[in-house]
Parts: structure tokens; C-alpha cells; sequence
């Protein structure tokens, strides 16, 4: 397998340092894995109070950006609720020409809740949220691809603009853009009109195949090449050795090992290259390892000497 198709993905929110990602992202980097992915949350969830507190992703992104020279950086995913579209496009393009055209967009129409009510970010109901998200992409791309030395207008619902400069440029024409979810009409047909890359995260192979199959009936239906999209997905992954060195592992996460077989990419190295074998088999060109314990980097080297 070559390593340059996973990415080491990492959910900060949950209590994480800066210092604590960068070390992880240089890890990985060495390593050889092909990015280094993390979440856009502000709230830790599923207990805990996520100390030291959140960090911010692309301000995270565009210091790792300095910090690294080969591994790509991205989101997933950002969520549309928390950022208007033209800040986000700067920052994008901004960290895109930090790092020399290393970045990746994942952007989603947010869903957590409690995280918009604890930093007063409005959080409308679904359908809004995904109006607005399709218009977030509309604007992003739009300004990313208008000619230098043109104005981008955009006569939206919610994000009107006019006589825009549309700078700055990203390095990458276009940078790529990660849509996933679960919805079945619209979300593939987002992904159609925008995607680079369609992710489905923690789901089953059964229904990984089943969106990844809607996403390509809908580019058809735009008269899209289906396979100008790359499908991913994303699972948890947590190896030990041998069964000792698992079940700590998975204890020092707060999973139970049998769920973590049953859910992710997990056990011992035979067993995460079973996983990784039937996901790519069923059409998954890229995953995303979830890494939960972000002070272990012993982890990292062992599921890069098991996968390389």
C-alpha cells in the first residue's frame, strides 16, 4: 500500500495543544502518510472539557504550513455556520500559498449544536444550513476562479457581493474540495457540481458504497465523469501490537476493543490491513485515520510500518 493514501486525522477539540498537532503533523510528515486532516470544532463532545480548550483550524493550518514542506493539510470538515465565504476563501487561499499549494477544503453545512450556543454562533435549521453551505461553495469558487484583474459579483440569498477583487489567489487552481455526509439528494449533487473529493465518515462499508453509488448517478446526471471524484472514508484506527498492547490503546481512547473492531480500523496489524484492504476493495481510494490519542506518536509509527 502506499501511505501517501491515508491521511492522519485528529479531532482537537477534544484537548489539544498547538504544539500537540504540530508534533503529530512532523510525525506523520516522516512518516510518509500523504496528509495531515483536522477537525473545525470549537466544543470537545462525548464527555470531558476538552482542556486546554479549543484551537481554531486554519489558524492551526496556516502555522503547520510554515512548520512542514511536503505533507498536505486540510479540514474535515469546516463548517459553513462558522465563517462567511469570502474570509474563508482568503484563508484558504492564504494557507494555500503559506504551505505552496499543499491545502484541501472540507467544508459541511455544521451540525453540533451545543458548540454555536457556547461561542454565540447562529445555527439555523437544516434546510438553511445547506442553502447555505451550497451558496458558501458557489462564492468560494467563484472567487478562486474569476481572472486577476477582474470583479466577482454574486447575486446570492444570503451572501450578495459585489465588484469583489476575488484576491487573494490560492497556489492550487483549483484547491481541492472535500463534500461528504450522508443526505441522499443533496448532498451527492453538491458533490457533483463541486467535489474533488466525496468522504463518508464512521459509516458502514454497506452504506459507504451506497452513497458513493449516489454521488456517481448524480455527477452522470450533470454529465460529469464520475471518476474525477475521489472517494473516501474515514474510520477510527487503533493498533497495538499484540492484544495487551491494543486493549491499552483502545483504554487510553475510552473505546471498548470489540467496538472498535466492530467500527473502525482496529486491533493488531493483520487485522488493520484486513480492514484497509476490504475498504479500498469496495472503492475507498483514500482513508482517513482517526487518531484519538495525540500524545502517542509510537501509534503512528506502527500503523505506518503495518500499512507502507
Amino acid at each position: 500500500m502506499d501511505l501517501s493514501d491515508f491521511t492522519i486525522f485528529t479531532e482537537p477539540q477534544q484537548g489539544a495543544t498547538y504544539d500537540d498537532l504540530l508534533h503529530v503533523a512532523q510525525r506523520a510528515e516522516a512518516l510518509g502518510f500523504g496528509a495531515f486532516f483536522r477537525s473545525d470544532h470549537y466544543l470537545s463532545m462525548g464527555g470531558g472539557d476538552g482542556a486546554p480548550g479549543s484551537t481554531d483550524a486554519w489558524v492551526t493550518l496556516g502555522a503547520l504550513a510554515r512548520e512542514t514542506s511536503t505533507i498536505r493539510l486540510g479540514t474535515l470538515v469546516s463548517s459553513a455556520t462558522f465563517r462567511l465565504p469570502g474570509p474563508l476563501a482568503i484563508s484558504v487561499a492564504q494557507v494555500d500559498q503559506m504551505s505552496g499549494g499543499r491545502v484541501e477544503l472540507g467544508l459541511g453545512a455544521g451540525w453540533f449544536t451545543q458548540e454555536h450556543d457556547a461561542y454565540g454562533i447562529p445555527f439555523p435549521e437544516l434546510g438553511e444550513r445547506f442553502d447555505r453551505l451550497e451558496e458558501q461553495m458557489d462564492v468560494i469558487t467563484g472567487l478562486w476562479s474569476t481572472p486577476a484583474g477582474e470583479l466577482f459579483d454574486h447575486d446570492g440569498t444570503h451572501y450578495p457581493i459585489k465588484d469583489s477583487p476575488a484576491l487573494p489567489k490560492p497556489v492550487q487552481a483549483p484547491v481541492p474540495i472535500i463534500v461528504g455526509g450522508g443526505g441522499p439528494k443533496r448532498t451527492p449533487a453538491l458533490a457533483a457540481r463541486h467535489a474533488t473529493e466525496f468522504n463518508t465518515p464512521f459509516v458502514s462499508l454497506d452504506f459507504f458504497q451506497e452513497q458513493t453509488d449516489r454521488v456517481r448517478r448524480a455527477c452522470e446526471h450533470i454529465d460529469r465523469d464520475p471518476e474525477t471524484i475521489t472517494y473516501s472514508a474515514a474510520l477510527v484506527v487503533c493498533v497495538g501490537l499484540d492484544e495487551a498492547e491494543f486493549a491499552q490503546r483502545a483504554e487510553a481512547i475510552g473505546r471498548e476493543p470489540d467496538e472498535l473492531r466492530a467500527n473502525g480500523a482496529a486491533g493488531t496489524p493483520d487485522e488493520l490491513r484486513v480492514v484497509v484492504e476490504r475498504w479500498r476493495e469496495a472503492g475507498a481510494e483514500r482513508v482517513h485515520l482517526q487518531v484519538l490519542d495525540l500524545s502517542d506518536l509510537d501509534h503512528l509509527d506502527l500503523i505506518a510500518a503495518t500499512l507502507a
